[in-house]
């Protein structure tokens, strides 16, 4: 995958997927994001593949204080991912073992393909609920 199609796949989710994400409340910036509830943080994370051409959301939760490494190393709330926590739901999962969807854009060709997978990704975030991920970690 060339960097224009990278760039082409982020600026349809920083255009489609993000500002959404950002009205529920998230803050972070590309590809992380956190929101704090009462009892927890929520995580997003895009990852992307390294050989290119997709991606998949990873969701997770932790305490508010942020969560501990196994080696000890403390990660603050403000700096927690979703790639910190072992425990994570694949956006398009039906269980922890599934691995959800990988979003393919290697054959999009033009503005309209790459927004199409962006509103993909947009039709699979439960934004109508703002206790959706912390539900899949119940």
């Amino acid at each position: 995958m060339s960097t224009a199609e990278k760039k082409m796949i982020d600026t349809a989710l920083k255009e489609i997927v993000i500002p959404i994400l950002r009205e529920q409340g998230f803050k972070g910036s590309f590809p992380h994001f956190r929101r704090v509830n009462e009892t927890n943080i929520d995580l997003i994370t895009f990852q992307f593949n390294k050989w290119g051409g997709s991606f998949v959301v990873e969701l997770a939760t932790c305490i508010k204080e942020g969560t501990t490494m196994s080696w000890g190393e403390k990660i603050p709330p403000n700096k927690v991912t979703a790639h910190h926590i072992n425990e994570r739901f694949r956006l398009g999962a039906t269980s922890f073992e599934d691995e959800g969807i990988w979003f393919s854009y290697e054959k999009a060709r033009s503005v309209e393909d790459y927004t199409a997978v962006a509103e993909n990704v947009l039709k699979l975030l439960n934004t109508s609920d703002e206790s959706w991920i912390t539900t899949l970690f119940e």
